[in-house]
């Protein structure tokens, strides 16, 4: 039987752009201003985000020790609320519409390993929430998945699926438990 062996892992082909300076930059500056309680003002983080090539909306709240891999892969639509402590880890392409609410704790994942290989290739898939989406805190989701209009993924919950619209989902993996009516 065959073995994971890490000296052979290769992610070509894949590259995250922004270039090598521009991801040294980021680094300090997600280190200094997003991944800390000091900085509390989310007009700047907005616009730091756009400087590094994020696309963000209108009223747009940030708080503290929010992690962001690379903005330059980042979208988010007009009043998004990111909680403390999320962790987008967006190796491809993040893209939140408005009305999102990610709590506190909640981790978005783009990429992933090919445990059926021995040399533990990177698979990565780009991850979609749709206009009015709750991902409840300490919930993941996980890379490749679309998360519908208005759906539910609620507190601990692991989307390891798509997520229809207008349902609420939980568990690990997350299962529909009933849709959701907004009155």
């Amino acid at each position: 039987m065959s073995k994971t062996d890490l000296k052979f892992y290769n992610n070509h082909p894949y590259h995250p752009g922004g270039g090598m300076i521009k991801r040294l930059l980021w680094h300090y500056v997600n280190g200094f201003v997003f991944k800390t309680s000091l900085f509390p003002v989310y007009g700047i983080k907005a616009a730091l985000l756009r400087l590094f090539g994020a696309k963000v909306g209108a009223n747009v709240q940030i708080k503290p020790n929010v992690n962001i891999k690379y903005p330059w892969l980042l979208t988010i639509g007009d009043e998004v609320w990111i909680g403390e402590q999320v962790w987008i880890d967006n190796l491809v392409m993040v893209t939140i519409g408005a009305n999102v609410c990610l709590s506190q704790g909640a981790t978005i994942l783009t990429g992933s390993h090919n445990y059926k290989k021995t040399s533990f290739n990177l698979i990565t898939g780009s991850v979609i929430f749709e206009d009015g989406v709750w991902i409840g805190a300490k919930a993941v989701v996980n890379q490749g998945i679309t998360v519908g209009s208005h759906t539910v993924l609620t507190t601990g919950s692991i989307a390891t699926k798509n997520l229809e619209p207008h349902s609420i989902y939980q568990g690990n993996p997350a299962v529909k438990i009933r849709d959701r009516v907004i009155g």
